[in-house]
């Protein structure tokens, strides 16, 4: 009996392969349940009598803590719903790989807490230090998806048919940026301005929100 034109037809040298849709729902979840995680933190503030307008006022980093968080996440889901459908396979070595994005995902909603406490209640010393506690952790978030595309760029047998190696090897210049540009917005909030580190942060999300389906393929070409 033949094979059928989606299954993986040349097995992995890590081991058997392996549909992904478990490997896809299991990450849909944790997803859900990380972004789910982040209104916990939301809380009605304390107030006094007619004051409730300004204790809301008041926490309004807070809010914007969340928000940020909340596209953060949402971006970093459109990036793996992305990457997930340029494979038809999956081996445990790469289902590992996956666990380290996912790690990545889990421990946002930490930092975005440390964020909001640090803008809403803390001096600038503690500013600083929870934007480049945030810049760290969106930059060691990148690591494991430059090692998901070069797993896939060494074991093309996983990818779609449709999917040429090269364009996956150049996908490796963005978790790339993401190291390095995460890590100098850390540096910028701790040493130049705190609010500077978070302007860095935000324009970093922007950019993987602009290339959650890849960069451009002419850039496959260069």
């Amino acid at each position: 009996m033949s094979a059928a034109p989606d299954e993986v037809e040349q097995p992995s040298p890590r081991g058997q392969v392996s549909a992904t849709d478990r490997m896809t729902a299991f990450s849909d979840g944790v997803f859900a349940i990380v972004i789910t995680l982040l209104v916990i933190e939301l809380r009605v503030p304390e107030y006094h009598e007619g004051e409730l307008l300004t204790g809301l006022l008041d926490e309004g980093a807070s809010y914007l803590a969340f928000v940020v968080s909340f596209v953060y996440i949402g971006v970093l889901w459109l990036n793996h719903h992305a990457l997930l459908r340029l494979i038809r396979g999956t081996t445990l070595t790469l289902s590992w790989i996956n666990l380290g994005v996912l790690f990545g995902a889990v421990i946002i909603p930490f930092p975005t807490a440390v964020l909001a406490s640090a803008f809403t209640h803390g001096n600038i010393d503690d500013q600083r230090a929870a934007v480049a506690l945030y810049a760290l952790a969106a930059a060691l978030m990148s690591a494991p998806w430059l090692v998901f595309f070069g797993y896939l760029h060494r074991h093309p047998a996983l990818l779609e048919r449709h999917v040429d190696p090269a364009y996956v090897r150049t996908q490796r210049l963005r978790p790339v940026t993401g190291l390095i540009l995460y890590g100098l917005s850390g540096l910028l909030g701790w040493f130049v301005s705190p609010l500077l580190g978070l302007i860095g942060v935000i324009v970093m999300i922007s950019y993987h929100a602009v290339t959650s389906e890849g960069l451009p393929r002419w850039l496959t070409r260069r």
